[in-house]
């Protein structure tokens, strides 16, 4: 089954909303930021499914890796994992979330930083 992808959160605005108002939550190879959605704070019209996941958006600096290739081969991947937990929780979500890399991270394997991610997600109460 393919799943839909309107996820992706993009925008200055969201993002300093999230940096300002956002629950953080630490581990050592991440810092994921939560905060209550703001639909109006979006540049483009949401799309309208029955059950809303969360907006999400992934952020790696060039101090994780020089190469442009392997940071959007792990954006892509976080993408599609957080894509596959928020769709299996049936309900809908009304949060956003910022995912940024510490520059340590690209020493892990991908399983283990989607490990820590799903754990970081798990105490913060967006997944099971």
């Amino acid at each position: 089954m393919v799943l839909p992808q309107p996820m992706r959160l993009k925008g200055h605005r969201c993002f300093n909303h999230l940096h300002r108002n956002g629950n953080k939550y630490h581990c050592s190879s991440m810092v994921i930021s939560i905060a209550k959605e703001r639909p109006h704070l979006l540049n483009h019209r949401p799309i309208k499914l029955k059950i809303q996941p969360c907006r999400c958006a992934v952020a790696i600096s060039t101090k994780v890796s020089k190469s442009a290739v392997k940071r959007n081969r792990l954006r892509r991947q976080f993408h599609d994992h957080l894509k596959q937990k928020f769709y299996s929780n049936p309900n809908e979500c009304k949060y956003w979330i910022l995912i940024n890399l510490k520059p340590i991270s690209i020493d892990m394997g991908i399983r283990s930083l989607l490990e820590e991610c799903d754990l970081i997600l798990t105490k913060a109460g967006l997944i099971r």
